[in-house]
């Protein structure tokens, strides 16, 4: 198994994943600020150009969360995705949760401070981001009151991509008004197969 990485993104989803797993895998760094995702090599995998990227075999298949669900199928004993259909309806609704409502300002948020050239970066955007973080994360601040878990009683997927997206918000100051989400945060990544924090991770390749 080979996961395609680089270490500040989403890869990190991917990466905790695996190691949780405790599934040997070959990591292939793919240095995005070199451009290598251009490379038609890598563009054979994965056309978007972006990571991580898992190849199984002959299988490949693209995007964090998709990939999360297929090893944690893969693995069923490992118990990080629930047997019980509701159980697993509660994973699949956080999951959504997290790269719908949560995720997705990140994104705005970043684009319009980092990736966007300097001219068509909108303050504005900015601004409205950040509230449609908030207004979401006060969902997740109260559901969480009182779970150790996102989901049941031990650590699904939910947790791994909820925690590295949390991550993500803490990264611009959006979990300074919201302590249970960041101490869960902290929590999961003190757990001992937790990967690098993206702070961690952006340091290591600077």
């Amino acid at each position: 198994m080979r996961l395609y990485e680089f270490a500040p993104t989403r890869s990190i989803r991917v990466r905790w994943l695996l190691q949780a797993l405790g599934v040997d895998f070959e990591a292939v760094t793919v240095n995005l600020a070199a451009g290598e995702h251009r490379r038609p090599e890598f563009l054979k995998l994965n056309l978007a150009g972006k990571v991580p990227v898992l190849v199984d075999d002959d299988f490949v298949l693209t995007e964090s969360v998709a990939i999360a669900l297929y090893l944690a199928e893969k693995y069923p004993h490992k118990g990080l995705v629930p047997t019980d259909l509701k159980q697993k309806a509660q994973v699949n609704r956080w999951l959504l949760f997290t790269v719908t409502e949560l995720e997705q300002p990140l994104w705005r948020i970043t684009r319009h401070t980092a990736l966007y050239p300097e001219h068509l970066r909108l303050a504005a955007e900015v601004s409205l981001a950040r509230q449609d973080f908030t207004d979401m994360a006060v969902v997740m601040e109260e559901y969480m009151q009182g779970r150790k878990f996102i989901v049941g009683d031990t650590l699904t997927i939910a947790d791994i991509v909820g925690a590295y997206t949390l991550d993500w918000a803490n990264e611009i100051q959006l979990l300074d008004d919201f302590p249970q989400l960041r101490e869960y945060m902290e929590r999961m990544y003190a757990r001992s197969n937790a990967p690098l924090r993206i702070a961690e991770a952006i340091a290591s390749i600077s």
